[in-house]
């Protein structure tokens, strides 16, 4: 069965799942996009003025609520603000997070500013505002971080003002970031996507991008030039709650196989309404899929129960 593994028990409403270990409690840390679904008012203001929300697991099949994550906003800003899609990581001797971020609650889409912000922690706790990135437009979501073979960090992120479409820039140490220019094309010329991310299995590195209708998926030898393979997770999971496209996802490698975390909708007809409108059809569960390489083609099957991590071995 592919039954939720975390309900938010506040909102109702975690998505956009990112899972670390923590090397100082030695406990698996899952941060979260925590949208607002029971929020009554105009327009999309439920998607908006949200916050980061954490759980924590002994092994990655128990979670247990953990609260949310403050001090994320700008220094000075006193207003509820928009917290999306951390991606969160260990590098260069401390925690960093990359968070989308919006001034404010917005209830609508329509001109409003989005960007990535870099924050540091030496705990996961405790967080150090660095300051937004420059990117390719002031239209940017969903940021991934990975160390590529060539030595650089690349950060790859949705830009929704260049069609939808994931782009990357480079650093040597998380500092200074040059750009890298398109990766991965979205319209006109290829499906518009959001969610990027990467990881190494099976002795090649692949990508993930959410297309709203499964996750596609790209191959690489080197992080720099990438295949597309096709899209996996497209079908309906077996749990009642499962239903739905697989949405933003994260893998954790573990040796020749990975857990994919990812949310759906699980009451939602996606095919049949444009938006969700009610709270039912607006709140969002964790899920964990498990990924494997086959013949150099990487497999996916959502229908299973749940997913024991173990430690990383660095």
């Amino acid at each position: 069965m592919s039954q939720p593994i975390f309900i938010d028990p506040v909102e109702d409403g975690a998505a956009d799942p990112t899972v670390i270990w923590h090397r100082f409690r030695q406990e698996w840390w899952m941060f979260y996009t925590n949208r607002r679904p029971r929020l009554e008012g105009p327009g999309v203001g439920w998607i908006h003025g949200s916050p980061i929300g954490v759980a924590t697991s002994p092994d990655g099949r128990m979670w247990s609520y953990h609260g949310t994550v403050q001090g994320l906003d700008e220094p000075g800003s006193s207003e509820l603000n928009t917290h999306w899609a951390p991606e969160v990581i260990w590098g260069e001797g401390q925690y960093h997070m990359f968070l989308s971020y919006t001034r404010g609650a917005p209830t609508y889409f329509s001109g409003v500013g989005r960007r990535i912000i870099h924050l540091t922690s030496p705990d996961l706790e405790r967080w150090r505002w660095q300051g937004p990135l420059t990117l390719n437009s002031d239209k940017v979501i969903d940021a991934c971080v990975f160390h590529c073979p060539d030595g650089r960090w690349r950060l790859w992120y949705k830009d929704e003002a260049n069609g939808s479409a994931t782009y990357a820039v480079r650093s040597r140490y998380l500092t200074m970031w040059d750009d890298d220019g398109l990766t991965i094309a979205g319209k006109p010329d290829a499906p518009p996507h959001e969610g990027p991310n990467v990881f190494a299995l099976g002795g090649h590195y692949w990508m993930i991008t959410d297309e709203w209708c499964g996750q596609a998926v790209y191959r690489s030898p080197d992080c720099l030039a990438w295949e597309r393979q096709g899209l996996i997770l497209a079908e309906p999971g077996t749990d009642p709650m499962d239903r739905c496209f697989v949405r933003h996802a994260q893998a954790v490698v573990q040796g020749d196989w990975a857990a994919l975390f990812y949310f759906t909708h699980p009451e939602w007809d996606e095919a049949a309404k444009p938006e969700p409108k009610t709270p039912a059809e607006r709140r969002t569960t964790i899920h964990v899929a498990r990924l494997w390489i086959e013949d150099g083609v990487l497999m996916a099957d959502r229908n299973i129960d749940g997913v024991t991590l173990s430690p990383p071995k660095d």
